[in-house]
């Protein structure tokens, strides 16, 4: 992950990357409408504009909403109709979402309004994006949304900020991010809030931008973990003596899944001939190591191909329409739907939460043979120089055993569940901005179970001397003794584990193996 501020970020509808959604989270790039955006906004606006002259109830523009569709609104208003959508859905609760995430749903917002099927007049979009480039930035409850009408909880909210009510992010003398009024933020920088006309209330709540973002940046920090669990688990291989012939490319070409073969052409990579240690037991008579060694490659594997998957899922959701009613200006058709139903990205986040899970496991259970002298090949109990005065990684290895546990709660997928609201009309829901929030969890959890992996590995390592491990690890290794030392006594070893977490959540880890080795993720 590059924290270096990006220039621009042009929004036409179809363009979201991970790349940019990044930039626009993180590093504050500046956004833009595509001129070749602006002809189909103009367009479907034109068409609204149209139908609204007309006698017949269209659901949005001059009904109420959900149970209320068969309501009819009428012409005066409409406009009152679609401020009072934004403030009765604005009813989230709990801690709000981070602000880069909002800065991240906000991008999705404008993004796919730009795609010219939702029938908002320009100046909704250029709204959005005139409150990211100021750093406007709504706060916004995580809590409240069940996944179809769209995240409406959520982005009523954002919606909400776009008006100038509710509160946004600013930055207090201290530079520390705070809640203020929008109301105050805008008078003091002089910006008008957003005067909603016929359907825009309901365009900017309709669609599942919250799950996605949120879904995206963890699984722009999952991408991450894929490449440093391959050499974290390649370096517990080093100190527990591990045999590297489960990884022979003759193993994966008569089981070619693209992530097994990655997985075992990253851990010959990594495992090359400098490794002293891997020479000092070539002969050895071991046949076979455990599981979380041998099986890397089909576990690892497994779950880069499902974070790749899931991604292009999120992808595809990140560039579409999601709005009811769609309109298709040049059919001369508005036609209700539920593209703003979140089961694709649901099941995408239930079962990244179940492949990250795997991937802590597998890590654990390594953890737990670096600490069993019956299994770690003459290292000591608990990586401890002088076991018994010392307790050494014992306890460092009960955190991951918990960590794993607690995934394996989370791992309970949100999709399943589905419950009724809006009196029976809106009767089956995805729960998909559960499923993000918890995959997030998850992603949290791991990192902490491999920066225990890796802690617990260094030591090893270090017990290992004089003898190196392979170029790779020993330069990572050596990136990591930087800030956590060998311990030849007992210390609070949760502080090691928390700089080896930064190290990977800020992405300097990352950025550090990119440039290092290349490793396919």
């Amino acid at each position: 992950m590059d924290n270096k501020k990006n220039e621009n970020v042009i929004i036409n509808g179809d363009s979201v990357t991970l790349k940019n959604l990044f930039q626009v989270a993180y590093q504050k790039a500046t956004l833009e409408l595509a001129e070749s955006a602006k002809k189909n906004i103009l367009k479907s606006r034109a068409f609204i504009e149209k139908q609204i002259q007309k006698a017949e109830p269209i659901y949005g523009l001059n009904t109420g909403f959900g149970a209320f569709s068969s309501v009819r609104i009428s012409d005066d208003q409409i406009e009152t109709l679609q401020t009072n959508l934004i403030r009765s859905h604005a009813a989230g609760v709990g801690e709000p979402f981070s602000y880069e995430q909002t800065r991240a749903m906000m991008y999705l917002r404008a993004s796919t309004l730009a795609k010219g099927h939702s029938g908002v007049r320009l100046e909704v979009i250029d709204k959005i994006i005139e409150f990211i480039n100021h750093d406007i930035i709504a706060v916004v409850p995580s809590q409240g949304s069940v996944g179809a009408s769209g995240d409406l909880a959520p982005l009523a909210h954002i919606a909400l900020a776009l008006i100038g009510e509710g509160l946004c992010w600013s930055k207090n003398e201290h530079g520390v991010l705070v809640k203020q009024p929008v109301e105050l933020v805008l008078k003091t920088m002089n910006i008008k809030p957003l005067v909603l006309k016929a359907k825009e209330g309901l365009s900017l709540i309709n669609g599942c931008q919250v799950m996605t973002a949120v879904g995206l940046l963890y699984l722009s920090k999952a991408i991450d973990l894929l490449k440093i669990a391959d050499m974290a688990g390649a370096m517990t291989l080093e100190a527990l003596k591990g045999s590297r012939s489960a990884f022979d490319p003759l193993i994966s070409s008569v089981r070619p899944h693209r992530g097994e073969i990655n997985t075992a052409s990253n851990l010959r990579l990594i495992l090359n001939e400098t490794s002293e240690i891997g020479l000092s037991h070539k002969s050895c008579g071991r046949v076979q190591d455990a599981y979380s060694l041998r099986c890397m490659p089909a576990v690892h594997g497994a779950v880069k191909d499902t974070i790749k998957n899931a991604l292009n899922t999120l992808l595809i959701e990140a560039n579409s329409s999601t709005d009811n009613p769609l309109v298709f200006a040049d059919a001369e058709k508005i036609l209700s739907c539920g593209n703003f139903h979140g089961m694709p990205v649901a099941f995408a986040m239930d079962f990244c939460a179940i492949a990250l899970t795997s991937l802590g496991s597998i890590s654990e259970q390594r953890i737990s043979k670096l600490v069993n002298p019956s299994m770690s090949d003459g290292l000591p109990a608990f990586l401890a120089p002088q076991g018994g005065l010392n307790s050494g990684h014992m306890i460092t290895h009960v955190v991951a055993a918990a960590l794993t546990s607690e995934n394996k709660v989370l791992c309970h997928p949100a999709s399943c569940d589905s419950i009724p609201t809006s009196a029976d009309k809106e009767d089956h829901v995805s729960m998909g901005t559960i499923a993000a929030r918890k995959f997030g969890q998850v992603v949290n959890n791991v990192i902490y179970i491999l920066s225990n992996e890796l802690l617990s590995a260094c030591q090893a390592l270090d017990l290992l001397k004089p003898l190196k491990p392979s170029a790779p690890i020993e330069e990572l290794y050596k990136l990591i003794r930087q800030q956590v030392p060998f311990a030849p006594v007992d210390r609070a070893f949760g502080e090691d584990t928390q700089k080896i977490y930064q190290m990977i959540d800020s992405g300097q880890m990352g950025e550090f193996l990119d440039k290092l080795i290349v490793l396919n993720d």
